[in-house]
């Protein structure tokens, strides 16, 4: 099965160091939004959904960009929603970025906000609805580099690969 993941994420879940190891296991390309926006200032009458179709017409990763939604007709899409502990994402923000526990906070609300309010306009959906996603990880309870492994065992189980 030519496999396309989507993976939405809350910010600062680790969700784009899961489809980095996902990526190496699986031999698979990430599309983020620095990429996705790449091709479309290479093709100025492209949309951002006709991007992402032309991309998932092979297999690959694409972190966020509506994804999951863009893509919900084609059956080898598996949607993926990363969450955690809001405590855990502020100090791994901190980490991440050398912040304050004050300016990670406020960084951590921003980003959720804007991601929230893209996904309602390009939507018309709640972000984070657990009925858009075949699976939810939680990475306070399972651990960032553990989701991988954990995701392969899945695919293997159902043959998805």
């Amino acid at each position: 099965m030519k496999l396309v993941i989507t993976m939405s994420r809350r910010y600062g879940t680790g969700a784009s160091v899961i489809a980095g190891g996902l990526s190496e296991k699986l031999g698979l390309p990430v599309y983020d939004k620095a990429h996705i926006e790449h091709k479309l200032n290479e093709n100025s009458f492209a949309t951002e959904a006709e991007v992402i179709r032309e991309l998932a017409k092979q297999p690959c990763i694409i972190l966020g960009r509506c994804a999951s939604e863009i893509l919900k007709e084609q059956s080898n899409v598996f949607n993926i929603y990363v969450s955690a502990d809001r405590d855990d994402r502020i100090h791994r923000i901190m980490k991440k970025e050398k912040l304050t526990y004050e300016d990670a906070k406020e960084m951590l609300e921003r980003n959720d906000r804007e991601r929230e309010d893209y996904y309602l306009e390009h939507t018309g959906k709640v972000w984070g609805d657990v009925n858009n996603y075949h699976m939810i990880l939680d990475t306070s309870r399972l651990g960032i580099s553990e989701c991988p492994g954990i995701l392969m065992k899945y695919f293997e189980k159902m043959e998805f690969i």
